[in-house]
């Protein structure tokens, strides 16, 4: 999941160099922190948070076939 949120983030941003992603794990779910440049941050989130929403269903589509809940966040 990590690594979905990682490429998906790259192509969008202008620094894809400053992208990081942290997996926490647990038994049921999955947080995914994801850490962009600050002049990167409105082209992750896009306008009222259509590109953050739009991130949020591709993993969270992905993670059902593993029977997973997953959480995307994103970090300043």
């Amino acid at each position: 999941m990590g690594e979905l949120v990682k490429t998906i983030a790259q192509a969008l941003v202008d620094h894809p160099e400053e992208v990081h992603v942290n997996e926490i794990e647990g038994t049921q779910s999955v947080i995914i922190e994801l850490k962009v440049a600050a002049d990167d941050m409105g082209k992750v989130i896009g306008k009222q948070g259509r590109i953050a929403k739009a991130i949020r269903t591709v993993v969270k589509a992905a993670a059902t076939r593993e029977n997973k809940r997953v959480v995307v966040e994103i970090i300043q």
